[in-house]
């Protein structure tokens, strides 16, 4: 996919109105086509200055997203990270022996889905021609199964946040329409697995709420080897 260099600053309303662009979208999101679509991870770079001591040492600096690259291959090397975190989670948990039958498939299931948004990721930096981030050594809390459990809500709870943290700044009406569709299955996740652990499936009511991406590398700072 190539992105027009003239975005529209109006996306989200082309994008909920206009059907060329939705037509345009489903084209995106289907077979391999999917990779481009996964430049829903462009967003905002002004995230918030006062970053945290432990994203600052992450980061190498006041931009959390500088590690990552510049611009919107940054982002998107940003969003991959979150998913290899995602994926490689899941994947931990279907080996731990922990969960069986339908609860396994459940895990396998969701692991899927964002082992595909690694895929996409990985596809459309190298049709960039760009090097994709390595995917870094992480450990999860493996103790018991609400323990597992517990952490898969808030990695999905976090991961649908940090989505939507970038929405505003997307300016290209499709790429927005694939960054919700991504943002909308996180979030569904999160509402199940909250369910499961006996905790409200719409935590913060009516309105999500974003996380910027300051807040989400604190977030996944535990899960990280140093």
């Amino acid at each position: 996919m190539t992105v027009s260099k003239n975005l529209d600053r109006n996306a989200v309303a082309r994008a909920a109105t206009d059907p060329f662009s939705r037509r345009k979208f489903l084209v995106l999101t289907g077979g391999t086509g999917a990779a481009g679509a996964f430049l829903a991870a462009c967003g905002d770079d002004d995230a918030d200055s006062t970053a945290s001591s432990t994203t600052t040492e992450m980061t190498g600096g006041d931009d959390p997203l500088a590690m990552f690259g510049e611009g919107d291959v940054g982002i998107l090397n940003y969003a991959l990270t979150l998913e290899y975190l995602e994926a490689g989670f899941y994947a931990a948990v279907a080996d731990s022996g922990m969960f069986k039958g339908e609860e396994l498939k459940l895990i396998k299931t969701i692991g899927g889905h964002e082992q595909e948004h690694v895929d996409a990721l990985i596809a459309t930096l190298e049709d960039l021609g760009e090097e994709p981030a390595p995917e870094p050594e992480a450990k999860f809390p493996l103790d018991d199964p609400m323990t597992i459990l517990t952490t898969a809500a808030e990695v999905e709870n976090l991961g649908a946040a940090a989505y939507l943290g970038q929405a505003a700044a997307i300016e290209n009406p499709d790429i927005l329409a694939a960054a919700l569709s991504i943002h909308t299955v996180e979030a569904r996740h999160a509402a199940l697995l909250n369910t499961l652990i006996g905790e409200d499936p719409t935590p913060d009511g009516a309105f999500a709420v974003p996380a910027d991406p300051t807040e989400v590398l604190d977030g996944v700072q535990p899960f990280l080897v140093s």
